[in-house]
């Protein structure tokens, strides 16, 4: 891989134009004309997919047409935390902004890896797929997978650098409480829905910790009808489970159910529902065959440490693993640091980054 100034002064660059693009889901308008401009300079042949709402997915399809393998890095991040904090800030090694570690360090990689091979001459039976979405419903990739068929894909979330062949399942749930809207100086104890949501969650907080402690689970969106000077008539949280590759998910699911199911019994003040909004089974797959065995090698002729781990947190590879598609995740950054307030990323694993799947691009080319 040509380590170049040039190369490394390229990558930082288009590190630091996308970082300073503001591309929150259902906002990917700009970032994805920029690149799109980007590619088109560089003489390579991208399209547009659409995926509805005039948003779309960036993709290079080899010319031969044959998909052996799938480079994909999402463009869209979550909602600017403080709108001073989005441009780019930069301190020797340190990338800072909005995205840098999830996941335009990684989109940004594979872009320069892919282009450096383009420019080479070389057309090897890898695509590129830079998707929009995957913060929220992970539209972009699903469009994906039902155009285009392939077997492996790379994901360049942040993994730190260590290839991920397990994955984590995801549920969300969504829990709502309903009562009688009065007048707030008629509020009588025990009959706010507020207050029956909150008993029923930390219900669920004590099953979580004493009884499935593996789990990581997150209360987020605890809202209430606006009432104004009244007792709200509804009340709904979602909350975000995560789950090891192996745990047993309809045991987990059964057991809330049943959760809900008897708080209604021993609470009568509670009238609500429960509903699994998404449920995504994680996987695992074997470190042998030979796409594994490329990796080491380059891992190896690198020397990096080979240190495979499962990775903890929802991404767009759910997604691809039940559409039938082995996906590894591997890229630069932490995920402590994605959705931060002052998220960074280090250049040094960016170029690192670039290095690996060059070489692994390289490994596909005969």
């Amino acid at each position: 891989m040509p380590s170049s100034i040039e190369r490394q002064i390229s990558l930082r660059t288009l590190l630091r134009d996308l970082i300073n693009i503001y591309s929150p889901t259902e906002k990917e308008h700009e970032i994805v004309e920029f690149l799109f401009s980007y590619l088109k300079r560089q003489a390579l042949p991208v399209k547009l997919q659409e995926i509805g709402g005039g948003r779309a997915n960036l993709l290079i399809i080899p010319p031969q047409g044959e998909i052996e393998v799938v480079l994909i890095g999402h463009l869209d991040t979550v909602a600017a935390h403080d709108i001073e904090l989005l441009s780019c800030r930069e301190e020797n090694d340190v990338i800072e902004g909005l995205g840098a570690a999830d996941m335009k360090g990684g989109c940004a990689a594979i872009v320069e890896a892919y282009l450096a091979h383009w420019k080479q001459g070389r057309r090897p039976p890898v695509a590129l797929a830079l998707v929009s979405g995957e913060e929220e419903e992970g539209d972009g990739t699903r469009v994906l997978v039902r155009e285009y068929r392939f077997p492996w894909a790379f994901i360049a979330e942040p993994s730190g650098l260590h290839p991920c062949f397990s994955h984590y399942g995801y549920m969300e749930i969504r829990i709502s409480a309903t009562g009688r809207r009065k007048h707030a100086s008629l509020a009588t104890a025990g009959q706010n829905p507020v207050e029956a949501l909150l008993r029923l969650l930390i219900r669920l907080s004590r099953y979580f910790t004493e009884e499935r402690p593996e789990l990581v689970y997150n209360i987020r969106d605890l809202s209430s009808s606006q009432s104004g000077f009244a007792v709200p008539e509804m009340c709904d949280a979602s909350l975000d489970v995560h789950f090891a590759p192996t745990a047993p998910l309809g045991e987990i699911m059964m057991e809330i159910e049943n959760i809900v199911s008897e708080q209604k019994k021993q609470d009568a003040s509670f009238n609500g529902s429960l509903s699994f909004v998404s449920v995504h089974s994680g996987y695992e797959l074997p470190e042998k065959g030979e796409l594994a065995e490329k990796l080491k090698r380059i891992y190896l002729e690198r020397r990096l440490p080979w240190e495979p781990q499962a990775f903890p947190s929802h991404s767009d590879a759910n997604v691809l693993w039940a559409a039938g598609i082995k996906p590894i995740i591997l890229g630069p950054g932490s995920l402590e640091q994605a959705h931060s307030l002052h998220e960074s990323v280090s250049f040094e694993q960016v170029l690192t980054a670039m290095n690996i799947y060059y070489d692994l691009i390289a490994s596909f080319c005969g």
